[in-house]
């Protein structure tokens, strides 16, 4: 019968237990520095879809400052025309919030097989900053709406309230909103880089 020094059998068993875990680590979908795959993916995406929602919302500052102008002017007609376009582009920030939300859904699942505690700390810090970032661009929709019906109100004779103004400061309010937590997010998971090694 063959034996086995039992410096071999450590040897043996050590490369077993190396093998296994890689394997392990393989079949969960964890990279080497314990960041599983599909929160890699559901980050990058993420990112991505948060960008084009800063975007986006920066692009309609610029066309809310127009609107401003028209209505300061009395062209009241073109100020709605305006409006009216500006609230049809909100369905595209919508669905890209959409989006974003189930790309923050698969992070916050994956959040407990992070292994570093400081990693997922970094890292829900990024999701939270993202869910108040969608809750901003909730509220600017809102605004957006109101604008909408006074800028009507005005131009059927039905008002004359001069919120216009108002309202524009309150959406400028929520695109600086949305950019701030869309940084901080961001500053956050630079955290969790330097943290994993990315």
């Amino acid at each position: 019968m063959f034996h086995l020094s039992r410096r071999i059998k450590i040897f043996i068993a050590l490369i077993v237990v190396v093998l296994g875990g890689y394997i392990a680590n393989s079949q969960l979908g964890f990279s080497s520095n314990g960041v599983p795959h599909d929160f890699k993916e559901a980050r990058l995406q993420g990112g991505i879809i948060a960008q084009d929602i800063v975007n986006i919302s920066n692009h309609m500052s610029e066309q809310l400052a127009m609107i401003n102008k028209l209505d300061s002017e009395g062209n009241l007609a073109e100020a709605l025309n305006q409006t009216t376009a500006l609230l049809q582009e909100t369905d595209a920030v919508k669905n890209r919030a959409i989006e974003l939300s189930t790309e923050l859904e698969k992070m916050t699942g994956a959040l407990a097989t992070i292994k570093s505690p400081e990693a997922r700390t970094a890292a829900l810090e990024s999701i939270s900053n993202r869910l108040a970032l969608i809750s901003r661009l909730l509220s600017y929709n809102t605004y957006l709406a109101q604008l909408l019906t006074t800028l009507r109100d005005r131009f059927t004779g039905m008002s004359t309230n001069m919120r216009v103004a108002t309202i524009i400061a309150q959406i400028n309010a929520e695109v600086n909103a949305i950019n701030n937590f869309n940084r901080e997010a961001g500053q956050a998971m630079d955290r969790f880089d330097k943290i994993t090694k990315e």
